[in-house]
């Protein structure tokens, strides 16, 4: 079918646990948010696409140039359209108007959510029904290789298949992915630090690769099939300390689905907070503003733990709370940090979203 305008949107995310382990085959627990990017893709009569963004500068390419030269936040967009015309998908030229309520910069998955919402709004134009998983799994190779950062696979995944209502276990190997109720007097807080990643990509990396120097040592394909014990052989290091988080944050993921299921709340902080010791102290991703934040939700009485979350470095922390003393904590996490960093943080209570999604409009 000739290509026809459409709409796409697709969440971003907070991960409740599970952190670094999913290029490691591992498994994780995050949640869609109800802060989203939305597409609305309009077909050209040639070759040029136009991708506009509110707040960003406009920019441009033609669809046959396999790496343009555009704006930086273009080319999660212009990735996501090279993959899909080299795997045969039959589109040409596009203009994208982009809107989002993610806040940009604090690791709640803004880039992820541009891919998959791309990657939904152009097979709908076409009138293909996309894979969720062959979606983010196009994701994952656009931060791969054209962002050049070797992340996994969670984030494009979540944001794809999440189901409102449910925070996602994600078994990162398999695919498979499980839902889990949270407690109806549990509430999911969002802090953010108001502080941006700089020059961190390269950490990343770093973490991945000695995270495969582990497994290779080891013996395994992965650190997900590698046991406490076995890490405990490890000679003393940086890559002990990096599978030693790995393999301790798989547990985790496992325990705190147990935790959820029996509605043991301070079983489930506790694993956050042995989650946020572990990456802060073995994995060294944190920051003085993330242990600062993390610290401070954690004194207050109605919050069952508090955990860095994301990549690392800066952003954001997630918190676990008692629901009927969310303005009270929130009281107690703004006064601190205004009292402690001069500004005022941002905080959201939010609750499970949907997925992706795409439908195609009317003419024009």
């Amino acid at each position: 079918m000739s290509p026809r305008r459409a709409i796409a949107q697709a969440p971003g995310r907070v991960n409740l646990i599970g952190e670094h382990t999913d290029y490691n085959d591992g498994f994780a627990l995050p949640m869609a948010l109800p802060f989203g990017t939305t597409i609305r893709f309009e077909p050209r009569q040639d070759d040029t696409v136009v991708l506009k963004s509110v707040g960003f500068r406009s920019t441009s390419f033609v669809s046959s140039e396999p790496d343009p030269e555009i704006e930086p936040w273009a080319r999660y967009v212009a990735g996501m359209f090279r993959f899909l015309r080299e795997d045969g998908l039959q589109i040409g030229g596009f203009d994208a108007h982009i809107e989002t309520t993610i806040p940009v910069g604090a690791s709640l998955s803004s880039s992820a959510a541009l891919e998959v919402a791309t990657g939904f709004g152009l097979c709908a134009m076409v009138g293909v029904d996309p894979d969720p998983i062959y979606i983010s799994r196009l994701g994952q190779r656009v931060e791969n290789e054209i962002i050049g950062i070797q992340s996994g696979i969670m984030d494009q995944l979540i944001s794809a298949v999440a189901v409102e209502g449910t925070a996602t276990m994600i078994d990162c190997r398999s695919l498979e992915t499980t839902p889990v109720k949270i407690p109806g007097s549990a509430q999911v807080v969002i802090m953010d630090t108001m502080t941006r990643r700089e020059l961190a990509d390269s950490e990343y990396d770093l973490r991945r690769a000695s995270c495969e120097r582990a497994a290779a040592a080891l013996g395994v394909n992965a650190l997900r099939d590698a046991s406490l014990a076995d890490v405990a052989s490890l000679a003393e290091g940086v890559d002990k300390r990096r599978a030693q988080h790995v393999v301790s944050e798989n547990a985790r993921v496992a325990n705190a689905v147990d935790a959820f299921a029996v509605s043991d709340l301070t079983g489930m902080g506790t694993l956050m907070r042995e989650s946020h010791r572990s990456l802060s102290v073995d994995y060294e991703v944190s920051s003085d503003a993330l242990d600062l934040m993390a610290l401070i939700a954690n004194e207050h009485e109605a919050c069952f733990g508090a955990r860095m979350t994301g990549g690392g470095f800066a952003g954001s922390a997630v918190a676990l709370i008692d629901s009927s003393s969310t303005s009270a904590f929130f009281a107690h996490v703004r006064e601190r940090w205004k009292s402690e960093c001069g500004v005022d943080p941002d905080l959201w209570a939010v609750h499970p979203s949907d997925g992706a999604s795409a439908q195609l409009l009317g003419p024009t």
